[in-house]
C-alpha cells in the first residue's frame, strides 16, 4: 500500500461547551450522492466526550458542509458505565436504522478506568430511537476490564463485531497503561453477544501492550483489517492484517507505510484509522491524539 498524506482535516473550535477539543476515532459514511458523513467523538472542558459529526464534500474533503450543533446522544446516567464519555467506534446500517456501538469510559478508585461496549439506535433521520443504560458488552470473567472498541458490520444477516478485551494492566515510566487484545464474536440481533470472543490479532513482543479501534472491510469473504498499536513509549501507530474468513487473521503491518510525520500535527502518534472508497479511491480518515 502506498498512502498519501492529504493533511489536517477538522478539530473542534470551541464553538460550544460540550465540543471543545478533538476529532477522535473517525467513523465515515457515504450519507448522500454528495456527502461524506464522518462520525467522530468531541471533547468538553473536562475531558469527556460525546458524539457529533463532520459533513466533507465528496468532491473536497476540505469543504466542511455541516458540523453537528448537539452530541447525537450524552453520556450515561451518573454511575453508569459511560457516565465519563462515550467514544463512537462504529456506525453499522441495517435496513432503516443505524447501530451505533460505542466504547463507554467509566473511572476507577483502583484502576484507572474501564471501557465496556454500549449500543444505541437512531434512524435515518439520525434521531435516538433507543439506547440502552447498561453495556451490550458486560464485564466477564475472562475479559475483566475492557470490552471496547467494537467495529460491527452486518453481513449475510448476521452482526460481526471486532473489539479490544482484556483484564489486566502494565506499568509504564509510573503509569497503568492497559493490556489488550483484539477478539471476534457474533450475535443475531446486534444486541444479545456471547460473553467472551476468539482471539485475532494477539500481542507480538514485549513493545506492545493493546490495541486500538479495529475497523474491517469485507469483500467477498476477504477481510482487511486496519487497526491501532500500542507501543510502549511511542503511544499509538497503525497496523494492518488479512484474513479469508472473521478469525485467522495474518498481521502485514509492513504493507501499511503510513507513520508519524515530522514537526506536523500528527508528530507523536497516529491511530484509529477508517476506510471509505470514494470514485474508486480508498480514503483512509485517521485520528491524532
Amino acid at each position: 500500500m502506498k498512502w498519501i498524506k492529504k493533511g489536517f482535516i477538522y478539530n473542534c473550535d470551541h464553538s460550544s461547551e460540550w465540543a471543545v477539543s478533538g476529532a477522535m476515532i473517525p467513523t465515515p459514511i457515504h450519507f448522500d450522492q454528495s456527502t461524506v458523513r464522518v462520525f467522530l467523538t468531541f471533547l468538553d472542558c473536562s475531558g469527556i466526550g460525546r458524539p457529533g459529526f463532520v459533513d466533507l464534500n465528496k468532491a473536497n474533503l476540505f469543504d466542511i458542509k455541516n458540523i453537528s450543533k448537539i452530541p447525537i446522544f450524552d453520556i450515561g446516567k451518573p454511575g453508569s458505565f459511560d457516565e465519563n464519555g462515550v467514544l463512537t467506534c462504529s456506525v453499522t446500517k441495517v435496513e432503516n436504522y443505524y447501530y451505533f456501538y460505542y466504547a463507554g469510559f467509566e473511572l476507577g478508585t483502583k484502576i484507572r478506568y474501564r471501557l465496556l461496549s454500549g449500543l444505541a439506535i437512531t434512524n435515518d433521520k439520525f434521531i435516538l430511537k433507543k439506547k440502552y443504560n447498561v453495556p451490550v458488552l458486560e464485564r466477564s470473567d475472562e475479559e475483566l476490564y475492557f470490552r471496547g472498541g467494537p467495529f460491527c458490520i452486518f453481513e449475510n444477516g448476521i452482526f460481526k463485531m471486532w473489539y479490544v478485551a482484556g483484564s489486566s494492566w502494565i506499568n509504564i515510566n509510573k503509569k497503568q497503561m492497559p493490556i489488550y487484545e483484539i477478539k471476534y464474536m457474533e450475535s443475531t440481533d446486534g444486541v444479545n453477544w456471547p460473553n467472551k470472543g476468539v482471539t485475532c490479532i494477539q500481542i507480538e513482543n514485549s513493545n506492545e501492550h493493546g490495541f486500538g479501534r479495529p475497523f474491517v472491510v469485507s469483500n467477498d469473504k476477504n477481510y482487511k483489517m486496519y487497526y491501532s498499536i500500542r507501543i510502549k513509549d511511542l503511544g499509538y501507530r497503525l497496523g494492518y492484517a488479512e484474513s479469508k474468513n472473521e478469525i485467522d487473521w495474518v498481521r502485514k503491518d509492513y504493507l501499511m507505510n503510513l507513520d508519524v510525520s515530522q514537526n506536523d500535527f500528527d508528530d507523536k502518534m497516529i491511530c484509529y484509522s477508517s476506510i471509505i472508497e470514494i470514485d474508486d479511491k480508498i480514503i483512509m480518515f485517521c485520528g491524532i491524539l
